[in-house]
């Protein structure tokens, strides 16, 4: 993308009538029957490498499968698998199927998934053998498969070894359900985030623009298989452009995360911005990062020292992005573009936001309101599965268009930058002064001793609320009260003294939804119970 604002002015969606991406996609790269889709490996050694041609024909084994099982068009299966190549099979065994795939961590409890087996009626299961002990239950599953031997329960491997290897995929109206995904229910019961067909080809765009992959990139995202991160830069986005994909199952480690970025040659690494604050830490010196072009970070606003200080370690730039699972990404930084310090850029060709103030106006350039996305837009959910009150309660009509409400409060500048503020619910109202959190963040990221935070409204006789900051300190450093002062002076140096932390209290964890997200709420509920 040589210039923004030409692309933006020029893209126009391009969205066919029926898609399957299965079919569309997948089968039509697998016509090269050498090309690399996936290098899959995990924390004991093990590695396994699949061209796209193998994938296509073990999506359609799936596919097969879960059809000789009683599993039809539209019906919703259960895929809880961590980061294993049977994951990417059996998305796209459902999706030439023309079934629901429903991805889910393996973390979930038998009460996560009992909810989201009642709520979406899914009639399909897919999982691993240590995990099949949480689908018991009074519903009746016409598909239950395991990766791994177990009682009553069709194994995958020897499954798919019993079935044909031809299939035909389902040709989906681009407005037919393709995948739900289920919000990490950090506020209520988690929502069922349905989308249609035409979102798995629309989800393309980002992969073209963000990171600009191609088929010569190899492309390395360590997000978790049921966040919907993993579906645009692990599936939909990279294969839309024939990019390989690394894909590793085993824990965080940081010296192995630069290992590998060495030893497989990633050209694209995305992470959430918890990962950065870690590899920042690292010496990366001994590393060779040649291959790297360029670092992506979603999910969580990436702070403006957390980039600087990537870039001087690697010699790379770290491009944050804006998106939720109801939008996916629709506000991000480009290679090709200047990125401004704290912002997360500006909105994807072909989609047009607007911000809004509490009385659903247009806020002025530098002024806080809610983040809108104009309907119709491909890439949206089609709605909250069951929830039509929901789905239309999230829909505003303003300027003769119907918006959806993000629900998160953004400034924009005159350059159509967009900045991050913080949930609408998440807001400081103290003493008459409207704090974004993340503002209060970015600033206490940059002290030498803070290596993780969060920042919450706590209630005060005085003001209504005051702004408190829970730190993470770094290794070695003992949190006290001279710090606490010493952070607060520093937060009014760096940004307007009156958003400083009143309050600061140092801690060695804070509370994360399943993706890695900071639960904000958590905090903010325990400070006004």
């Amino acid at each position: 993308m040589s210039d923004y604002a030409d692309a933006y002015r020029r893209f126009a969606w391009q969205v066919p009538a029926d898609f399957n991406f299965g079919g569309d996609v997948i089968d039509e790269l697998a016509r090269d029957p050498a090309r690399l889709a996936l290098i899959w490996c995990d924390e004991s050694g093990q590695e396994r490498r699949f061209t796209f041609a193998d994938i296509s024909r073990l999506s359609n084994l799936c596919a097969n499968l879960l059809r000789s099982l009683g599993i039809r068009r539209g019906d919703r299966v259960i895929v809880m698998l961590p980061r294993l190549p049977e994951w990417q099979i059996a998305m796209l065994g459902c999706i030439k199927l023309g079934a629901i795939p429903i991805p889910c961590i393996d973390m979930l409890t038998a009460g996560d998934v009992a909810y989201r087996i009642q709520h979406s009626g899914a009639r399909g299961a897919i999982t691993t053998a240590a995990n099949v002990g949480k689908f018991n239950g009074p519903w009746t599953l016409a598909a239950r498969i395991s990766v791994g031997t177990t009682e009553g329960w069709t194994e995958f491997e020897r499954g798919l070894g019993q079935i044909a290897d031809d299939f035909k995929p389902a040709r989906l109206a681009a407005d037919e359900p393709a995948i739900i995904f289920y919000t990490s229910g950090s506020t209520g019961k988690p929502k069922g985030v349905t989308h249609a067909s035409r979102a798995l080809f629309a989800w393309r765009v980002s992969a073209w623009f963000w990171p600009a992959l191609t088929g010569k990139d190899l492309i390395w995202c360590t997000a978790d298989t049921g966040w919907s991160k993993a579906g645009t830069s692990i599936l939909f986005g990279p294969w839309s452009c024939g990019s390989a994909v690394l894909f590793y199952n085993g824990r965080f480690d940081a010296e192995q995360r630069f290992a590998f970025l060495q030893k497989y040659k990633v050209t694209v690494f995305c992470a959430a911005a918890t990962e950065f604050r870690k590899l920042i830490l690292e010496d990366a010196r001994q590393y060779d990062l040649s291959s790297l072009r360029l670092a992506i970070s979603a999910g969580e606003t990436v702070n403006p020292e957390i980039i600087e200080r990537w870039r001087a370690l690697t010699g790379v730039a770290l491009l944050d992005g804006y998106g939720q699972t109801e939008t996916l990404m629709t506000v991000l930084n480009y290679p090709a573009m200047p990125v401004k310090p704290g912002s997360m850029g500006r909105p994807l060709p072909g989609t047009h936001i607007t911000v809004l103030d509490k009385d659903n106006q247009p806020a002025k350039p530098g002024e806080a309101g809610r983040l809108m996305i104009r309907l119709p837009n491909p890439q949206l959910m089609l709605g909250y599965w069951n929830d039509p009150e929901l789905t239309r309660a999230a829909i505003v009509r303003h300027d003769d268009a119907e918006w959806f409400d993000s629900g998160d409060l953004v400034k924009s500048d005159s350059d159509g930058y967009v900045f991050y503020l913080g949930r609408a619910d998440d807001l400081i109202n103290s003493a008459g002064y409207r704090i974004g959190p993340v503002e209060v963040e970015n600033a206490l990221m940059e002290h030498a001793a803070v290596q993780e935070c969060a920042v919450v409204a706590s209630p005060d006789a005085d003001r209504g609320e005051v702004v408190k900051a829970f730190i993470i300190l770094r290794p070695g450093i003992k949190g006290d009260d001279a710090l606490a002062q010493e952070i607060q002076e520093h937060v009014k140096r760096v940004t307007a003294p009156y958003k400083y932390p009143r309050k600061i209290e140092f801690v060695d964890q804070l509370p994360k939804t399943p993706t890695g997200k900071i639960q904000r709420r958590t905090l903010r509920d325990r400070e006004f119970a």
